[in-house]
């Protein structure tokens, strides 16, 4: 696990190079604090920080191949889980590994297979492969889109990185907000890549490659998440799929598992990551360490559950605590780290954990995440379910409360009449085939918040709908899947990427060196999960039921058949001083009142002063407990950290004309 960062052109004269790919190496200095390696030559630059993981004495980087007529050099970012199994093939085949590392593998496969040797990888990676004899560069980033992988061109120069902070060091690149990424954010949690929230500086969308040669720059797909037409699923019974699914799962943790360097797991007590520990604790030699975050407020906490499992599980157990004054005294360097805007506090205690993760001398963990999009497990399905049983018949009275059986951990929903709930979630409103059915009441209540936004901002986006952009994504083959699938999709080519695997994870964990391995995010599983039947895994509304299944034999029956409890951190609350204090040191903390401060709101360009004023005033006296003004506090805030990280605030404007046509975000699309 790793970063890295270069550039292909003649933008950068020779002698300057070597002190731009410091400059860029030290900006993201934090993914690999092991060691670190450059390599320049006419027109190239490669810059390499390694967390070292596997071969540790001969992994080194940029690594070279010079075989025959061959010349190449790599820079790689993550982890090939199926490394041995494809150097023994290699071996066996006639080739030299002169390492112990995954690196070299990549650079065999690519000699033999060229850009193909993409669909023999079975991990969590981006990388740069430069072919010197060709005078061409590969760029790729893996299927799922755990590991980042940003780039931007300036005259006549082809720059990349893993983190925008090191593009940012390369002449010409500078800091602008793009005002319809902030859009997608307030919409969509998360700019739909390629898109990012710096203008003109882009993200290479998961499962694609880029190849830059002769000056032009082409990007292609080589994979996507598919799912058979309605009604064409795999035939196999409930027994025969939780036996697959077990060996399976069993596998992609095993090869998660391989590292020179101890692997301990995150444990949030709830099922996904509870079955991942109980898969991983036998193989772990000495034991397994778990990782946990407990919270003041009981809402969030799931302590109880979590030391339940670490002791049915026998592991070693750590915790870390985090409250109000945790979560607001690290949001700055939250935002330094997911380098956008974001609308939740949720990464904040994750960048809390990884912490701890570090301070415990360990580099490599394992998480639940993808479990959610693979096996529906977001209430999300269950409400877009039971929204179309209500719309069948929508005079009913009584269906409408289903909701609340949805969410009982939200007590002001508990309290609403049937007609209340069925116009909140639009369940007569919104059309049966739209292809964003599932999102809509997610987009509404995100959306809402864009009433804060400033009079020359929502000139600037006048027209402009996030949801048309998202919905003219999807695939050609997407409205002939079941509608469990079609939502499926959206959470897993959008929202994983988007944030759950990005601000709540690399950007966090790598924030403190440390990597997180997913194993419900092998590519097999996926495409074994996306095969079955709708009904083994929203089973009524079950969720998981076939994951539930799996979990019988390996966990208690409390965890087994506990009901998903979502994560959630405290948002406005954990902005306010605590109670008990003198009356004139209550109220926002210090740097949330003068990112609050209206001439501070003034200056940013991007948000109504009058109206922040009266949002920060409503949260002072108290916490907003509506979703609309969470995310609108919590996103103002960090839009304006983000400005003054990135762009000192200077350059607040909104003025400069930005197109949101998404053809036009990654000039060179192939």
């Amino acid at each position: 696990m790793c970063g890295f960062a270069g550039f292909l052109g003649d933008g950068v004269p020779r002698e300057q190079a070597p002190a731009l790919l410091a400059a860029m190496a030290d900006a993201i200095a934090h993914r690999g604090p092991d060691e670190r390696g450059i390599h320049a030559g006419a027109g190239l630059g490669l810059a390499h920080v390694r967390l070292s993981i596997v071969g540790l004495g001969d992994g080194q980087q940029p690594m070279a191949l010079r075989e025959g007529d061959d010349d190449l050099t790599i820079v790689f970012n993550g982890e090939i889980y199926n490394y041995v199994e494809l150097g023994d093939a290699l071996k066996a085949d006639g080739h030299r590994l002169r390492s112990g590392s995954d690196t070299e593998v990549i650079l065999h496969l690519y000699r033999l297979h060229g850009d193909d040797c993409l669909a023999h990888l079975n991990g969590d990676f981006a990388f740069a492969i430069w072919d010197a004899r060709r005078r061409r560069m590969l760029l790729a980033r893996d299927r799922m889109g755990v590991r980042p992988l940003f780039y931007a061109q300036r005259n006549g120069t082809f720059y990349f990185g893993s983190e925008v902070k090191a593009l940012l060091e390369a002449p010409g690149i500078v800091a602008e907000l793009d005002p319809f990424a902030l859009d997608q954010i307030f919409t969509l949690w998360a700019p739909i890549a390629p898109r990012t929230a710096f203008r003109d500086i882009f993200e290479l969308e998961p499962a694609s490659r880029i190849v830059v040669e002769d000056g032009r720059v082409d990007i292609r797909p080589y994979w996507q998440p598919q799912f058979p037409d309605a009604g064409d699923h795999t035939d196999m019974d409930a027994d025969a799929a939780a036996e697959a699914l077990h060996a399976l799962l069993t596998d992609a943790t095993r090869l998660r598992m391989r590292a020179d360097v101890p692997v301990g797991a995150y444990l949030s007590g709830g099922l996904d990551s509870s079955l991942i520990t109980a898969i991983a604790a036998p193989m772990a030699p000495g034991g397994l360490n778990t990782f946990s975050v407990t919270f003041d407020s009981a809402e969030h906490d799931e302590s109880r559950h979590q030391t339940a499992v670490a002791a049915a599980l026998g592991t070693r157990h750590n915790a870390v605590a985090c409250g109000p004054a945790e979560i607001a005294g690290s949001f700055k360097d939250v935002i330094r780290f997911t380098e956008r805007p974001i609308i939740r506090t949720a990464p904040a205690p994750l960048y809390r954990l990884s912490g701890l993760v570090r301070a415990r001398g360990m580099k490599v963990v394992l998480t639940g995440e993808g479990a959610d999009e693979v096996f529906a497990g977001y209430d999300i399905f269950k409400e877009a379910k039971v929204r179309r049983f209500c719309a069948r018949q929508p005079g009913s009275t009584m269906r409408p409360h289903l909701f609340k059986k949805l969410y009982p951990y939200l007590p002001g929903l508990q309290q609403q009449s049937g007609g209340y709930l069925s116009s909140f979630f639009g369940t007569t409103k919104d059309a049966l085939d739209d292809p964003l059915f599932a999102l809509r009441p997610r987009l509404r209540n995100t959306g809402a918040a864009k009433i804060f936004f400033s009079a020359a901002l929502k000139e600037q986006l006048a027209g402009y709908d996030a949801a048309e952009e998202l919905a003219a994504c999807l695939p050609a083959d997407f409205s002939r899947w079941h509608v469990l699938n079609q939502a499926q999709y959206l959470e897993m080519r959008f929202l994983l990427p988007g944030y759950i695997l990005s601000s709540q994870g690399d950007r966090m964990a790598m924030a403190h060196g440390i990597e997180g391995r997913f194993p419900f995010l092998d590519y097999r599983l996926v495409e074994f999960a996306n095969s079955l039947p709708p009904g083994l895994k929203l089973k009524g509304l079950e969720e998981k039921h076939i994951l539930r299944r799996v979990a019988r034999d390996l966990l208690p029956p409390a965890v087994a058949e506990r009901p998903k409890q979502p994560y959630r951190a405290p948002d406005s609350a954990a902005f306010l001083a605590p109670s008990g204090l003198a009356p004139s040191e209550q109220g926002l903390t210090g740097y949330v009142k003068a990112a609050l401060d209206e001439a501070a709101i003034a200056k940013g360009g991007l948000f109504d002063p009058k109206a922040v004023a009266m949002l920060a005033r409503k949260c002072e006296m108290k916490p907003a407990a509506g979703f609309r003004d969470n995310a609108a506090f919590v996103g103002i805030i960090s839009t304006q950290l983000w400005q003054q990280t990135f762009t000192g605030l200077a350059s607040g404007s909104i003025d400069a004309a930005c197109t949101p046509a998404r053809a036009e975000a990654g000039a060179g699309h192939g």
